[in-house]
């Protein structure tokens, strides 16, 4: 496992176009967990995630809202 603090970036893939993310290890580590929960791909959790944000008024950057995704999905776990 990787130190959580390290920050890694990695590109994927949203609605067809490459752009690149920076996210501590601990968050790319969480995303593998949930996407895998879910049946997801890494591109099409992200892809949510983006959609998500860019229908908000006040959008955050995208990192941030992986993020708080992550920090949410982490909350509903008993």
């Amino acid at each position: 496992m990787d130190d959580p603090h390290i920050i890694r970036k990695r590109s994927v893939r949203i609605a067809g176009h490459r752009t690149s993310l920076s996210l501590e290890a601990a968050f790319w580590d969480q995303l593998k967990t949930i996407d895998a929960a879910r049946g997801l791909s890494l591109n099409k959790l992200v892809e949510e995630i983006d959609s998500a944000r860019t229908a908000q008024a006040k959008r955050a950057n995208l990192s941030s809202a992986i993020r708080i995704h992550v920090l949410r999905s982490l909350m509903k776990q008993p």
